[in-house]
């Protein structure tokens, strides 16, 4: 029988309900022809392009042929070979919100505010003795639009010129007395978020302040954290919040807040405690536009998929523990999609052919009830073998010159004479042309009890390289017990294609 692996992430807050987790594996539907109707794919490894001082990097910008990075207290100007010149010092530590008018950047960084000049190449603090402060920024038809720190107002700068600030050139959002979190520039409109409301405002070319509110364009939904807020797929997204609660994800329909979270995630979500520092970005890769939502504080990172409605996990994977993922914010640049590091420097691309996150192991998993829904009886059953449909065939190959090669029945040895091993143990052999060749393996567990507690680590191979009609196997699984339910996990952490079909399961009941 097949047993249903393909899916996405749902762990219900009672694991006996629902425990399909899903970490750096994201799943893709086929349309047709296919062998079957979806497989599951793993998540782009991180690649470096450069390293931008001590960061963090607390943002991204492309425009006018180059890259700028806020990386630390340092704003850098990058070229599509990532070069990089350092422009000058940007206060603070937290996230920094940027926006451009073709000729200027803007950073509004924790109430501070930058104007770096591309045609002057002069970058410099904002000093007009006027200027209320920005926490987010965005550009709307010649102006910067931004909103204060602790304030109910949005401002406007002079035409095409960021670096100049009127007084009276503000107003007030006041559909709901409640404070402005952030602002977003969406399709020529600019979308103000407040913690309880929503408006939406457009250029009306008025004389004495251009903006005016659409009318109707009013939305009972606020938001939980000012760079939770993204736009993508021509849509917004952000992490919403009102008056009865907050931790559902919305994305906007029409000028509606539509849920696109499930249970499962919003009662994660809602654990966490502090989530107004949450941080989100978009990017598309290979058609999936995705909504990357990460929570500094929990160390968590989740992922929307708009081409499919599901939901996965990213993750680091470090001291033997999942972690929130490296990447910070985004950009699209020199035809790579760009993220920074939340810890140091660095920037990398997400590339779906690297399979480790900048050397260090990229871990995936993906857990789910062994039974299809509705059909556990719970009666007891033997489980005879399981067998995963992955691509196989997938090891890889590691040249070294064939001088220093000792081998002893095909394997490798260390100086000491001891076989030399990948990190997961799998034992290095050579061929008669002198090239390493690894095995990778996938690492099966389950549990008995609807995911409460897990058996021992049991591995299996998925072929060494060019081994394409490799089977993966698991023989004798043991018999349900407890509960007459069982949860099967798979995981993996060696740096190769990963590409999971489906699995069938081969069982027998029992009258107990």
């Amino acid at each position: 029988m097949k047993t249903p692996i393909l899916g996405s992430s749902y762990v219900a807050r009672s694991v006996n309900a629902a425990d399909n987790r899903m970490i750096n594996l994201f799943p893709e539907i086929v349309p047709e022809a296919g062998k079957e109707p979806a497989f599951l794919n793993r998540a782009p490894g991180l690649r470096l392009l450069a390293t931008l001082g001590d960061g963090p990097v607390r943002g991204m910008w492309a425009f006018g042929g180059y890259g700028y990075v806020v990386s630390g207290d340092s704003l850098y100007k990058l070229t599509s070979a990532y070069t990089a010149t350092l422009l000058g010092t940007v206060a603070g530590t937290g996230p920094v919100s940027m926006a451009d008018n073709g000729t200027q950047l803007f950073i509004a960084a924790n109430g501070l505010g930058y104007i770096y000049n591309s045609s002057t190449n002069v970058f410099a603090q904002i000093t007009d003795p006027d200027f209320p402060g920005a926490v987010t920024v965005g550009y709307l038809d010649g102006y910067f639009v931004f909103n204060p720190p602790d304030s109910q107002r949005i401002y406007i700068t002079a035409l095409l010129d960021g670096t100049q600030i009127d007084p009276t050139e503000f107003a007030s959002a006041e559909g709901n007395p409640d404070g402005i979190v952030a602002i977003l520039s969406n399709f020529r409109e600019i979308w103000v978020f407040g913690t309880n409301s929503i408006e939406v405002w457009y250029d009306s070319g008025a004389s004495d302040f251009p903006l005016q509110r659409i009318q109707g364009a009013y939305n009972e939904l606020g938001c939980a954290a000012a760079f939770s807020v993204a736009k993508m797929d021509n849509g917004v997204f952000w992490l919403g919040q009102d008056a009865r609660g907050d931790g559902i994800v919305y994305r906007a329909n029409g000028y509606q807040g539509q849920r696109i979270s499930t249970h499962a995630v919003e009662w994660q979500i809602q654990s966490y405690g502090n989530i107004s520092d949450a941080i989100a970005y978009t990017y598309q890769q290979d058609g999936h536009s995705f909504y990357v939502l990460t929570f500094p504080s929990a160390g968590k990172t989740w992922v929307y998929d708009v081409a499919t409605g599901a939901w996965h996990e990213r993750a680091g994977w470090e001291n033997s523990q999942f972690t929130r993922h490296r990447s910070n914010c985004q950009m699209f640049f020199s035809s790579e999609t760009i993220v920074g590091d939340y810890q140091n420097g660095n920037i990398y691309a997400f590339d779906l052919d690297v399979y480790a996150d900048n050397g260090d192991i990229q871990k995936w998993l993906r857990s789910w009830r062994a039974l299809p829904t509705g059909q556990n009886n719970l009666k007891r059953t033997a489980h005879h073998a399981l067998q995963l449909d992955c691509e196989t065939g997938v090891g890889l190959n590691v040249y070294d010159p064939p001088e220093i090669v000792e081998t002893v029945l095909g394997f490798l040895l260390a100086e000491d004479g001891s076989i030399i091993t990948t990190e997961s143990g799998v034992p290095l052999t050579v061929t008669s042309s002198a090239v390493l060749t690894t095995s990778p393996k996938v690492m099966l567990r389950w549990s008995d009890d609807g995911g409460h507690t897990w058996s021992n680590e049991h591995w299996t191979s998925i072929g060494r390289l060019g081994e394409y009609g490799h089977r993966a196997f698991w023989r004798r699984l043991g018999m349900t017990l407890k509960l007459r339910d069982r949860v099967y996990e798979v995981s993996g952490t060696d740096p190769v294609k990963i590409a999971i079909m489906g699995a069938e399961l081969l069982i027998s009941g029992t009258n107990a």
